[in-house]
């Protein structure tokens, strides 16, 4: 019998590094991303999907510039939004199972608990509306059989991140200033790939694909909370106490109102994976946890 295909969209990404090197055996990966494909080109998705006809496509692509998108709306949407809505076209003309990664930011941050996946959606920006429209697109596709899978402050090696970010900062400065009152769950993309693949096999006849699907929106991050703050400092003292000789001396709390950038964020955006769990039976690691496990990739590596 042959390998059921995966077709990774947006595979030359951040996250879709880990999906690709995750991939259980009983999956042939093929990647798609640009130039030479465009999510948001409708004949073109249409057409490879219909050639190469999956069992699952991923669709890790996105414009995710958040401040960016503030003055390039139409561009985001057009890929955050339209692009999603074609690959449910395209899923369901081939029967195949669509999994779409979302956002924290679709959420104003408001609630200061947990968001589970019925709260109210409110986003804030530009960025957050374009992921919704990507929300929206697919459940009124009439797409039967997807995932979509929310996530937030995702980090991992290989793109650019708050970790990388911080990293590099912390290399150049004796001095970091980080905002302290916006409180999130840090996300290891390792974590998130893993996540994804349970799902999968959360379908009857695991990677077949075939049957029932458990479908709708779930949510997933690594468990806890913290500040950008709190998680620069861990950051620095992780590569630290790993060997990393760093001039920073002070990492200094600050204001949202003291950083101003065109893209407003949820000042609460911690979201539940109980309904993850629930189907799944899964353990999800601790945000410090895939911290750990980032930091010993990339610093064994350098």
């Amino acid at each position: 019998m042959a390998v059921p295909r995966l077709a990774l969209v947006g595979a030359n990404g951040m996250l879709a590094g880990k999906v690709r090197a995750l991939a259980p055996d009983s999956f042939e990966v093929c990647g798609f991303d640009l130039p030479a494909f465009d999510v948001t080109n409708r004949m073109q998705v249409l057409d490879e999907m219909k050639r190469l006809r999956p069992a699952v496509i991923i669709n890790c692509a996105a414009y995710t510039n958040v401040d960016g998108a503030e003055a390039q709306e139409e561009l985001a949407t057009r890929v955050n939004g339209f692009g999603p809505g074609v690959l449910a076209e395209a899923a369901m003309a081939i029967g195949a199972l669509l999994v779409h990664i979302s956002t924290d930011y679709v959420f104003d941050g408001m609630k200061h608990s947990p968001y589970f996946e019925s709260d109210r959606v409110m986003p804030l920006s530009a960025y957050g509306r374009s992921k919704l429209a990507g929300e929206q697109a697919i459940l009124a596709s009439g797409l039967e059989r997807y995932f979509i899978i929310r996530t937030s402050w995702l980090h991992g090696p290989g793109g650019h991140n708050f970790v990388a970010t911080i990293l590099r900062l912390a290399a150049e400065r004796d001095e970091l200033r980080v905002v302290a009152d916006q409180v999130g769950s840090p996300t290891y993309t390792g974590d998130l790939a893993a996540a994804i693949y349970k799902l999968l096999a959360s379908t009857d006849h695991g990677s077949r694909i075939a049957g029932h699907c458990p479908c709708g929106i779930y949510q997933f991050a690594n468990a806890g909370q913290c500040s950008w703050y709190e998680f620069a400092e861990a950051i620095v003292c992780g590569a630290q106490q790993r060997g990393v000789t760093l001039p920073v001396t002070r990492i200094t709390p600050i204001a949202t109102s003291d950083y101003p950038l065109p893209a407003s964020r949820p000042a609460w955006s911690v979201l539940s994976s109980g309904r993850y769990q629930s189907l799944t039976g899964a353990v999800v690691p601790s945000w410090q946890d895939g911290l750990a496990r980032h930091l010993n990739e990339i610093l064994e590596k350098s």
